[in-house]
């Protein structure tokens, strides 16, 4: 607030500053805008009056808090609550796995319950702006308090391991069949982060194409909305276009977009659901 004060502003009188986390889910038409309500902190109570009159343009559902730090910080636990959730739905899907189990029929089993209990789905990684990120702007702050954050630190660890434990699922599938990583030709289906976007941005995709080239694997890509990729080392990667099975050896399901024929996976000889729902798809 200084350099506000230092240009001669008065806070709450000649300018007003508040908070109001974006909340928004790419690719979700259920939960639009103006149907999410959002969170508003000011720094003065005139600030987040006149905050809430912007805010109001897109959503009439506004929940005011005391500050904009208490904003920011209900942005910081809502994806910390998700990345913890996902780190343990990973979990569980490694565990039924291990005892013979559909990770899938076990989740939705437990959705069941009315109470409790909030669906979350197991995958090869996240993505986007959020998830990725935002938990580590709380454990980088807790650093000047020197306090800790075990649970999120432990999610957000295992979130950064799971590329590379798609990887190693792939690598045993083709050690079972007999191949070796060197020279397998491999098609990753899907690198946008999630369904329903075009969207690349800390894809688990680019780290799991990266490990896979690192060990000799010739990899290829189809995604039906991302005709062209940069990978983070700078090379360009474009989408195979008219895929057929027989063209790999091995295809890894990463991400499925709804409304598009994905029935040539049949014909590749080996795959590997890293979404564990590519067939009831």
């Amino acid at each position: 607030m200084e350099p506000l004060s230092a240009k001669g502003f008065t806070l709450g009188e000649n300018i007003f500053v508040a908070s109001s986390p974006e909340r928004i889910d790419p690719g979700n038409v259920t939960f639009t805008q103006r149907d999410t309500p959002r969170v508003l902190g000011g720094v003065t109570p005139t600030c987040t009056a006149m905050a809430r009159r912007v805010i109001a343009v897109l959503t009439p559902s506004v929940h005011e808090v005391a500050s904009p730090e208490a904003a920011e910080m209900t942005k910081l636990y809502e994806n910390s609550f998700r990345a913890v959730n996902i780190a343990l739905a990973n979990e569980f899907a490694d565990i039924c796995v291990g005892l013979s189990l559909d990770p899938i029929e076990i989740t939705n089993a437990a959705a069941t319950k009315p109470y409790g209990f909030m669906t979350f789905y197991p995958g090869p990684g996240v993505g986007g702006h959020c998830i990725p990120c935002d938990p580590h702007y709380l454990l980088w702050q807790l650093r000047e308090t020197r306090d800790t954050a075990p649970l999120i630190n432990q999610a957000m660890t295992a979130i950064a391991e799971r590329p590379r434990q798609v990887v190693d699922r792939v690598l045993g599938e083709l050690s079972r069949n007999g191949k070796g990583i060197a020279g397998a030709r491999v098609v990753v289906v899907g690198v946008a982060y999630k369904p329903g976007v075009r969207d690349v941005r800390s894809s688990s995709a680019l780290e799991i194409i990266g490990y896979l080239t690192e060990r000799g694997a010739k990899v290829d890509y189809h995604d039906p909305l991302v005709a062209r990729v940069t990978m983070p080392n700078g090379t360009s990667m474009a989408s195979v276009a008219g895929p057929h099975g027989t063209d790999w050896d091995l295809a890894l399901v990463h991400t499925v977009h709804s409304g598009h024929d994905y029935g040539w996976i049949a014909d590749c000889p080996m795959v590997v659901d890293a979404t564990y729902r590519f067939e009831s798809r």
